[in-house]
């Protein structure tokens, strides 16, 4: 089988906080390979506040990862848009490869 590069981003975002919908709606209507939302039971965030699914307690400042890969130039353009909806440090990408 043929491996290709490939450009993975990971976004970190907190569920009722941040511009989860925004965020999946760009992907949605982009024109990537795919892309999958985690839901966090847990996630310390930036002021290191504890965020944690329970029985008693559902926070609801869950963490969501939202995670997709595609070409290194289709994935340049998506993080150019995310950084207006998402503060730039909480967007990580990196190199890898993948089948064609």
């Amino acid at each position: 089988m043929s491996r290709i590069d490939v450009t993975m981003v990971r976004v970190y975002l907190a569920e009722g906080r941040d511009h989860g919908d925004s965020v999946i709606k760009l992907l949605e209507n982009s024109d990537i390979k795919g892309f999958t939302v985690f839901r966090g039971i847990a996630g310390l965030g930036a002021e290191h506040q504890l965020h944690k699914a329970s029985l008693l307690d559902l926070s609801p400042e869950l963490p969501l990862v939202v995670e997709f890969f595609d070409s290194p130039q289709k994935v340049e353009k998506i993080i150019t848009q995310l950084e207006s909806m998402v503060k730039p440090d909480h967007i990580v990408s990196w190199t890898a490869q993948s089948g064609k």
